[in-house]
């Protein structure tokens, strides 16, 4: 009983969808079950079944021939596909109007091709992106540039104006963090303020304890064996390594030269005298404006290290376009040596949260002893909300005579009113 009743409900929709064509496979199927109930049993119901499904299958045989004839598809002028164009054919010959069918092909082409363009796009863009993490690098030993042609040929220019750079960028982007200091050629240009900026900023250090002076002297580290590569258009500034108990590290100074904004990514590597790996360590700066200067510090815990210091280390630069926007133009950053501490204030000057990382390097005469990274912040929040100060202290371990403060800034996205 059951099967009758499967093989009527078959039969009918394979009738009706057999008007579209398509339902030639139902009434195929209920062809044959109708079969074999009408053998077992011959009954007028089953009768009705047979005739409904062998209708079925012969009404879409019948359009297939008004439209191919007794030939294999082939492509159509008006670029139908195969059902639609048998669709479009036998109900036009009745008389009614099947135009729509083709302006429905139409608008699914366009979002085809208007998808196929969007991907092409993306494509172009994915590959750009690509092909800017991946631009000519050039290399250096020991912080002199090799005899690599790649970068004596295409940055040969560069290094003609670099001392000219490094006078005309005395600018936001670095600078010795104290008022006392000499402001030397990368000092942080105060001139582009207003000086009651300066006395809000005074203001805010003195909440701060300060560390008495150290007379402990750092170790001498900076002739540390290196090697390493830079993207063509990034220029080394200087570089430094530093130690202390827990942890030892090499320091880039950096200048970006390449015309455009940047997201810079390094990986440092310590290896021991036969140059066996022994640590990694890896760094990110989010955004770097065009001719600004920028710190990457790598960090190897001593333990990984067995309590000492790699023979040498290496270090790999890449550059790619970066995820944020830059904010550095919006803030800025003042900082002062309280004995053997440092505090670093910064103001947003925007309408939106700020992210500031900055970089407090300390030297005696010129040896790096100490670096310092330093996120200023609101209380309850990991930037520098709108029109606001924030501030933050830096202990330094050993003396120090001078320091060096670098710093980027960008928008803290998704911490916004309203975002």
């Amino acid at each position: 009983m059951h099967i009758i009743v499967i093989t009527i409900v078959l039969s009918i929709i394979g009738l009706i969808a057999s008007l579209a064509f398509v339902g030639i496979v139902p009434s195929f199927i209920a062809l044959i079950l109708s079969i074999i109930c009408f053998v077992q049993k011959r009954s007028i119901t089953r009768a009705r079944a047979l005739a409904m499904s062998l209708v079925g299958v012969i009404v879409p045989i019948i359009m297939y021939i008004n439209s191919y004839g007794f030939n294999l598809p082939y492509p159509r002028e008006d670029g139908l596909m195969i059902v639609p164009g048998i669709i479009y054919d036998n109900y036009s010959n009745m008389g009614f109007g099947m135009e729509w069918i083709k302006k429905v092909r139409a608008v699914n082409e366009a979002k085809v091709s208007e998808e196929n363009a969007d991907s092409e796009e993306m494509s172009a863009q994915d590959a750009t992106s690509a092909e800017d993490s991946s631009d000519d690098m050039y290399y250096v030993s020991n912080g002199i540039k090799s005899d690599d042609p790649n970068y004596m040929d295409i940055s040969a220019g560069m290094n003609d104006g670099a001392d000219a750079d490094n006078k005309d960028s005395a600018q936001k982007d670095s600078g010795t963090g104290s008022d006392e200091a000499v402001h030397s050629e990368d000092s942080i240009d105060t001139s582009q303020y207003n000086s009651d900026i300066f006395e809000k900023l005074e203001d805010v250090t003195e909440s701060y304890d300060k560390k008495p002076i150290s007379d402990k002297i750092g170790a001498s580290d900076d002739d540390m064996p290196s090697y390493g590569g830079l993207p063509v258009g990034t220029l080394l500034i200087a570089q430094y390594f530093r130690e202390d108990v827990h942890n030892c590290n090499p320091v880039l100074v950096l200048q970006n030269k390449t015309g455009r904004r940047c997201r810079y990514e390094c990986r440092f590597t310590a290896r021991d005298e036969d140059g066996e790996e022994l640590a990694i360590s890896e760094k990110c700066v989010e955004v770097v404006e065009d001719n600004d200067k920028f710190v990457l510090e790598g960090r190897f815990d001593k333990n990984e290290l067995g309590g000492n210091i790699p023979a040498m280390y290496e270090f790999s630069v890449t550059k790619r376009l970066p995820y944020e926007k830059d904010m550095s133009q919006d803030v800025v950053v003042y900082t002062k040596e309280k004995g053997n501490s440092v505090v670093l204030a910064a103001e947003n000057l925007s309408d939106k949260k700020v992210k500031v990382d900055a970089f407090v390097l300390f030297f005696d005469k010129d040896e790096l002893v100490d670096c310092i990274w330093l996120i200023p912040h609101n209380e309850g929040d990991v930037c520098v909300t709108p029109g606001s100060i924030a501030s933050i202290s830096g202990d330094a371990y050993y003396r120090f005579d001078r320091t060096e403060t670098y710093y980027t800034a960008y928008e803290a996205v998704g911490e916004n009113t309203g975002e």
